[in-house]
């Protein structure tokens, strides 16, 4: 089962969860209310306590966007609900409370007190702090339906305790994913940042060669115009290669504030796999092996050093999460339409390594694959061990 769905499985577990524990404290609600005949008024002023405690499903039970606008001001309404029933009982019953002593509603409190995690989670910042402050005080409030005793007041503080610790983990996943987000946005800003490096070096190479060609070919001219000629094919072929190189990468820096004075590194391309593979054998236990499959000669720039980099990232994770493997497969494959680069393992991918393939180093080599318009995925494999699967367009890299 991969993250993503391991996930989604925990979700639909607490949901369920959620939703019996309130069924129950619904349930128990219930017969409370009908353990004890108030006739029609006491029935009605019973009732509208469980139509806010269904009211509250709809907030706390799905998982919102971060940032809703709609969630605060949805909770602000119940709150304000909520806190107008139990004014209205208290009046009525002219402090002494209305409902049966069982009970003033714990559905609704366990719903509102959710309403207060979701709000402090996802809710809009300018509004969240509002709508759970309501809903707290609506919470307070709500044992007074039954009467004013010391001990009714001790339960409005115990369920002002639980909101305000709904409201801390909230805000404590809050600020997680906040910070995850930014890591993220980090790593791949310096991913494009090392696209900018990437087109700076590629393009001094060939600009280079371009102006020693001409240079050659302005003094063999005279003497031998069947080379100017080959200088000119070859001139044309490095000029178009690096105005299509240009044109995609440019296209990927999103990062103008980017110091035009960024350290710059050599590239390395799948010319340099075997001296990777090589130094990964020298350091880990288990044995690599390189399977080349087609001519590697004449990858577009971009695509050669973003398959080493797929190697790169899959021997790291395997010398870092599988201590255990014994062997380690890269093969990379090359057709006339794509260019499939694939690192596995025979290492654990249960217990021994539950952290696999969720570092930030996985998250900036997909920004890197998914802006040339490949794909790229990890997971278990079929036999057990890991697997990483990258796979890069050829037809559309070179501009055909």
């Amino acid at each position: 089962m991969s993250a993503p769905d391991l996930r989604l499985w925990w979700i639909r577990l607490a949901q369920a969860a959620g939703l019996v524990a309130f069924g129950l404290l619904a349930l128990f609600d219930f017969a409370a209310s009908t353990a004890d005949d108030r006739g029609i008024v006491g029935l009605l002023l019973l009732l509208v306590p469980m139509g806010l405690a269904v009211a509250t499903v709809p907030l706390w039970l799905p998982v919102h966007r971060p940032g809703s606008r709609r969630l605060p001001v949805a909770a602000l309404a119940l709150a304000t609900a909520s806190l107008a029933v139990t004014a209205g009982v208290v009046l009525i019953s002219g402090g002494g409370g209305i409902l049966p002593a069982r009970t003033w509603g714990l559905a609704e409190s366990a719903g509102l007190i959710g309403v207060v995690f979701v709000v402090s989670r996802w809710g809009a910042p300018r509004l969240a702090p509002w709508a759970a402050v309501a809903a707290g005080l609506a919470v307070a409030a709500m044992p007074l339906r039954v009467g004013t005793e010391n001990l009714l007041v001790i339960f409005g503080l115990l369920q002002v305790i639980a909101a305000a610790g709904a409201a801390g983990v909230g805000l404590y996943l809050r600020i997680v994913a906040a910070g995850r987000e930014r890591a993220i946005a980090l790593v791949r800003a310096e991913q494009r940042a090392e696209f900018a490096r990437d087109l700076h070096d590629f393009i001094a190479h060939h600009v280079t060669g371009i102006v020693v060609q001409a240079q050659g070919a302005r003094f063999v001219a005279e003497q031998d115009p069947q080379r100017v000629i080959v200088a000119l094919e070859q001139i044309e072929r490095a000029g178009a290669e690096t105005m299509a190189s240009m044109r995609r990468m440019v296209g990927i820096l999103r990062n103008p504030n980017a110091p035009p004075d960024a350290p710059l590194a050599p590239l390395a391309g799948v010319s340099e796999l075997e001296p990777l593979v090589t130094g990964f054998n020298g350091a880990a236990n288990a044995p690599a092996r390189l399977h080349v499959d087609g001519d590697l000669g004449g990858l577009p720039v971009e695509v050669s050093t973003s398959a080493y980099r797929v190697v790169m990232e899959g021997l790291t994770n395997t010398r870092q999460h599988a201590p255990d493997a014994r062997s380690v497969d890269v093969a990379v494959r090359r057709t006339p339409d794509w260019l499939l680069v694939r690192v596995a393992d025979d290492g654990a991918t249960g217990r021994t390594a539950p952290a696999r393939g969720h570092g930030f180093g996985l998250i900036g080599l997909t920004e890197r694959v998914r802006a040339l318009g490949g794909t790229i995925t990890a997971g278990p494999g079929v036999a057990g061990g890991w697997v990483l699967d990258a796979a890069f367009p050829l037809r559309t890299a070179v501009g055909r």
